[in-house]
């Protein structure tokens, strides 16, 4: 949750204002979630909402600096003091493995029974196809890495098909070809590394 700005709290640096309005209606989500009465929700569920809010923000803020590159580090350094996002998180993000980790909670054993991390973390293809998996913690239904290459290697896949079907080979099939070589690559990498790990 951001802090509270006075005239003590530091300005924000250039290019806060174009910002701004999506942290506000963040921030207006975040109180409504706050302040939701939780009729019909299980006790587990009250805070759901306010996690998933904290992600998407913290995201937000992630991408604008390491996927986009349209803010300062100055700012986002801003950003992270202030409360707008969570630096820990976001440090795990950029380890390989915890690309769309949902939050810390889920990868802290002790929180866990048998001293293991959250049943969102296990790849969906390792799971019954017919269990719908949900955290307790957060409400995750599924954050493992895995999941996320198998979701990329679908996407270039129907896009190497859309090319394809549409003007016969081009240098665009090439790259996207290449693409899907590179995350297979990345994947096995992964699992030689997981292979090596046990």
């Amino acid at each position: 949750m951001p802090k509270i700005r006075t005239n003590r709290t530091r300005r924000p640096p250039q290019g806060f204002d174009d910002i701004v309005p999506t942290l506000d209606q963040f921030e207006e989500e975040m109180r409504r979630a706050e302040n939701d009465d939780g009729v019909g929700k299980r006790k587990v569920q009250l805070t759901w909402e306010v996690l998933k809010l904290h992600h998407a923000r913290t995201r937000y803020v992630y991408n604008l600096f390491y996927v986009r590159k349209v803010i300062s580090r100055e700012l986002y350094q801003w950003l992270v003091d202030e409360g707008y996002a969570d630096a820990l998180l976001m440090a795990k993000w950029k380890k390989a493995g915890y690309e769309k980790l949902c939050c810390l909670s889920c990868i802290q054993t002790r929180d866990h029974n048998f001293g293991t991390t959250c049943i969102c973390r296990v790849p969906r293809a390792q799971l019954d196809s017919d269990r719908i998996v949900e955290c307790a913690h957060c409400g995750c239904r599924g954050c493992a890495s895995g999941d996320y290459l198998e979701e990329q290697r679908r996407k270039m896949r129907e896009a190497i098909d859309a090319a394809s079907s549409s003007a016969g080979p081009s240098s665009v099939e090439a790259s996207v070809r290449g693409a899907v070589a590179d995350v297979e690559a990345l994947q096995s990498t992964l699992a030689a590394e997981d292979g090596a790990a046990q």
